[in-house]
């Protein structure tokens, strides 16, 4: 089992003070994950040693320029693009807006149009809303009751007006992976630009940007055990798009700013590592997944399953709980040294449900009830079994509380 506020990592542990260790499992991987040592060791001479900026011809400059070089080949390889199409950014989120705001910014004499879907990420969201207020026209496609597009629908849709479709590849809540090659082969036979928000998905998934016919991908380093405040954004050469910021020639002139080479070179060993573990992490998380979203249904009545139950993320559980409010399940589970989520880390301080949840078709009441476990790779069986024994009884006492399971189970809708 997992101890330590922090994964089961020795030289972590001695950074954290003695009073506030305690047994704590961490399955919300899915929010953030902690910067692998490797990963930190790469990153610390340029604090220090190497700090030199890029834009400098002289010996720091150069170095530093060498290290985003390195950095930037490495991202290019884990997506099969070319080295020139990778841009660092300030992580996923800035990502999203350049993509969308990029695009329908340079595009804008072509068409007014882009199609999204309605689970999207609210960095995708808030920015389609924006493009609104400025004149342009959103479609927010429906999904299914597993929470995937229909690439039909995306077909239908594109209008001789449409200049961009963004569909994520993976959802960040329910774990549901997209048919994302479909829809590449669509948008590219019809001329229209695709981006997709990578940010779940790198690491857990195979993803060849030239085989699936994307143009645009956004990623983020802490989701893959990198550093936060770092992302980059695949953008296909020739592809028209306006810069978001603007000042310096950094990025050949794309993205302006002096670049955070720490988290440049930390983005790009993160992606490293996680490229050459995929496949076994993979196998053991779905293993580890399975264990857990079985043990639930075999021990816990009225439990649904959320997002696709094969098409997934490996280490994905998202799972929602009649009669039982989110946010006392994660504060009991709290309580017993377990760290989950109900929803998106982003939106975690919220009282509305899951938007994701309400476009799969729960309703509001099922929605509030959900818990979502997303499982690294720290997290072991024992983990898995701790959770199988402490979330049983928490959810009796919950329901036992619940004026309405105490009405349904008078009705003898319990036994």
């Amino acid at each position: 089992m997992s101890t330590g506020v922090f994964p089961n990592h020795g030289w972590l542990g001695v950074l954290m003070p003695r009073y506030i260790m305690k047994k704590n499992i961490y399955l919300d991987h899915a929010a953030t994950t902690y910067t692998k040592k490797e990963v930190l060791d790469v990153m610390l001479p340029y604090f220090t040693l190497d700090f030199g900026n890029p834009s400098s011809i002289h010996i720091y400059g150069r170095q530093a320029h060498r290290a985003v070089d390195e950095a930037r080949m490495s991202i290019a390889k884990a997506l099969n693009a070319k080295f020139d199409e990778i841009f660092f950014t300030g992580g996923g989120t800035e990502s999203d807006n350049w993509a969308i705001k990029g695009i329908a910014i340079a595009n804008k004499n072509k068409g007014r149009h882009i199609i999204t879907s309605s689970i999207e990420h609210h960095a995708v969201l808030y920015t389609c809303n924006y493009l609104e207020k400025m004149g342009y026209e959103i479609t927010y496609l429906p999904v299914d009751r597993y929470g995937m597009v229909d690439p039909l629908d995306v077909e239908k849709s594109i209008r001789s007006d449409t200049i961009l479709v963004s569909i994520m590849f993976a959802n960040n809540e329910i774990g549901t992976i997209q048919p994302i090659k479909e829809i590449g082969a669509i948008t590219r036979s019809k001329g229209v630009y695709f981006h997709t928000d990578a940010v779940q998905a790198i690491g857990n998934v195979d993803i060849d940007v030239e085989d699936m016919n994307i143009d645009l991908l956004s990623l983020s380093g802490h989701k893959i055990y990198g550093p936060k405040g770092i992302g980059a954004l695949y953008i296909r050469k020739g592809t028209k798009i306006t810069p978001l910021l603007h000042g310096g020639a950094q990025e050949r002139n794309r993205r302006a700013g002096t670049e955070n080479i720490p988290g440049i070179v930390g983005l790009g060993k993160a992606i490293e590592l996680a490229l050459a573990n995929m496949e076994e992490n993979n196998g053991r998380l779905i293993g580890l997944r399975d264990r857990l979203i079985n043990g639930i249904m075999e021990r816990i009545d009225h439990v649904l399953l959320n997002g696709h139950p094969n098409q997934r993320l490996p280490g994905n559980v998202n799972l929602s709980f009649e009669y039982i409010e989110g946010e006392s399940l994660l504060l009991s589970l709290d309580m017993k040294g377990i760290a989950a989520s109900s929803g998106s880390a982003c939106t975690s301080g919220s009282l509305d449900p899951s938007h994701v949840l309400l476009a799969i078709g729960l309703s509001h009441e099922i929605a509030h009830g959900s818990l979502r476990i997303t499982l690294g790779e720290d997290n072991t069986e024992e983990d898995v079994d701790y959770v199988l024994e402490a979330l049983p009884p928490i959810v009796q006492r919950l329901r036992e509380m619940s004026p309405l399971f105490v009405q349904e189970k008078g009705g003898c809708q319990y036994v």
